[in-house]
């Protein structure tokens, strides 16, 4: 029977972990991701798509479905092109959603007033017993706390609460979260940041490229933290620093925030009597650090002195590297990956990087006669490379960035090694499903 499960489009947090659990309530059924989602979500599932077989619906045949189930959703127009259904007199409906308005009618429900479509499930997922990995836990948690503003807002109830306990209980990143659901900013964090890209600076320290920004405020101005974030991304620097002085209140506060795993924010925010960890930190100074220039040369040395060890990707890819031709065809390809265990390997010919071949491009195939055709018929050509001396951050934005799961590892023109996802996830957040 074809069972395909789908929620609504501009997927959201609960929307894409709903989805997932749905592939462990419903194994059989074919998870269908809408075009349109939304940037964060796009990023996670870049960053994890090798542990979700998510599928669009142009890479699958919907004629003739017969069970379908639908999450964090209770309107036709809601979805992706299938109010076709509408009137398919065998059509099999489910629906899961906190939504109580809509017109699908379904042949079964679990429809309630709830924080969170995915704490629904969740209590099912919990009455069958099922068993959830670290990063299905991280995702559901993401999703609970998108939708209920991290169990603040008025549609919270008791069960949300209760099911954010036990996906911390199963060992939900609470970092990689936050990473994702980054708070909204107002019209003064707005101005704030506008003002620090007028005034932005920059320099050079050790080789990595470093911005410093004093601004004057008034009282207290919430998520200044995501701000200096924003505000080192946009300038595309190695590390940023805002140093916000309050006369009034003769206080200053430093945030930091750095890409790079050998400029190690929490080390230099303890220099300044405060704390974080590498990627992050604050210090509230004191009375003698209030000259904001003073406060720069300070942070300066601190990053100049930094004796980080840094992990770079020489550290963790694999070599010697698993290649092939582009004249081997698709069909030795196949027992290739499944002899190797490995998601994809990059296509070389006479020593130089012609283009990758993974297991998602076999979707391409539509006749079992092209399993016979070469390798360079299918591959993807424009191949991202990095440096051995990279860090691993640099590795997990290329992938985020440009939407892929494996990086050649190239120095002086040679391939040296490849980095996968699952490298950079086994370094950064030691939760791959075992």
């Amino acid at each position: 029977m074809s069972q395909i499960i789908t929620t609504h489009k501009n997927t959201d947090f609960d929307a894409f972990a709903s989805l997932v659990a749905g592939t462990i309530l419903y194994p059989d059924a074919i998870p269908v991701l809408p075009k349109n989602i939304n940037p964060n979500v796009k990023a996670f599932i870049s960053i994890h798509k090798d542990l979700f077989d998510i599928y669009s619906l142009s890479e699958i045949s919907s004629e003739n479905i017969e069970k379908l189930i639908v999450v964090d959703a209770c309107s036709w127009d809601r979805l992706e092109k299938f109010d076709r259904f509408i009137n398919k007199d065998d059509l099999e409906v489910v629906l899961w959603d906190h939504h109580m308005n809509g017109d699908i009618k379904p042949t079964w429900k679990c429809q309630e007033k709830m924080g969170a479509t995915i704490t629904l499930m969740l209590r099912h997922l919990i009455k069958e017993e099922k068993e959830l990995t670290p990063i299905q836990a991280t995702l559901f948690l993401a999703g609970l706390y998108e939708d209920t503003g991290c169990l603040t807002f008025q549609s919270t109830n008791s069960e949300d609460a209760y099911a954010a306990a036990y996906l911390l209980e199963k060992k939900a990143d609470l970092k990689i979260v936050n990473t994702f659901l980054t708070p909204v900013y107002g019209e003064k964090q707005k101005d704030i940041l506008f003002e620090m890209i007028k005034s932005s600076t920059r320099e050079t320290i050790n080789g990595y490229k470093v911005s410093f920004n004093q601004i004057n405020i008034q009282g207290h101005i919430a998520n200044l933290s995501v701000i200096v974030n924003m505000y080192r991304e946009i300038v595309n620097v190695d590390a940023a620093f805002g140093i916000f002085k309050d006369d009034n209140q003769n206080k200053c506060m430093v945030i930091g925030r750095s890409g790079t795993e050998d400029i190690n924010i929490g080390a230099i925010m303890r220099g300044l009597g405060g704390g974080g960890h590498p990627g992050a930190g604050s210090a509230m100074l004191k009375s003698e650090y209030i000259n904001s220039d003073a406060i720069k040369e300070t942070i300066k040395k601190l990053v100049a002195g930094s004796n980080h060890v840094s992990v770079h990707i020489r550290d963790i890819m694999s070599y010697p590297v698993l290649s092939v031709s582009s004249s081997t065809i698709m069909e030795k390809i196949a027992m290739i990956l499944r002899e190797k265990g490995c998601t994809g390997v990059p296509v070389i010919d006479e020593g130089e990087i012609v283009g990758v071949i993974s297991r998602r491009d076999f979707r391409k195939i539509t006749r079992e006669s092209q399993l016979k055709s070469p390798v360079k018929a299918f591959m993807k050509r424009d191949v991202v490379d990095i440096e051995s001396s990279r860090s691993i951050m640099d590795a997990a934005r290329l992938m985020v960035n440009r939407d892929i799961g494996r990086l050649p590892v190239v120095d002086d023109g040679l391939i040296v090694g490849i980095i996968t996802r699952s490298d950079v996830m086994s370094y950064l957040y030691d939760m791959l499903p075992g």
